[in-house]
């Protein structure tokens, strides 16, 4: 299966940089799992990140730009759901 990871952000409001730094955060903690990581310009204050054609964060309906620790997590449940992100999540066991 082809592993994939469409950001959608705002050109209006000039979300370039924030998609560009978490998809290059994904890239290389995902290194040999995506195939393919997409940055897709879009307007109206769209902030959406996609794993494999499923909506895995909106800054609409969670209200808020993720963490890339929370981004990672989702991406990862989505990709390679058997993968451990280390003490990312050690981090979150701990909080619970």
């Amino acid at each position: 299966m082809n592993q994939r990871v469409t950001i959608v952000y705002c050109t209006q409001c000039r979300w370039l940089l924030r998609a560009g730094w978490m998809a290059q955060e994904l890239l290389s903690t995902f290194d040999s799992e995506l195939d393919e990581l997409t940055l897709k310009p879009g307007t109206g204050g769209i902030f959406e990140v996609y794993a494999n054609d499923q909506c895995v964060w909106s800054r609409k309906d969670a209200g808020r730009f993720p963490e890339i620790t929370e981004l990672k997590q989702v991406v990862r449940d989505v990709i390679a759901p058997e993968r451990d992100l280390g003490h990312i999540d050690r981090k979150k066991k701990l909080n619970l």
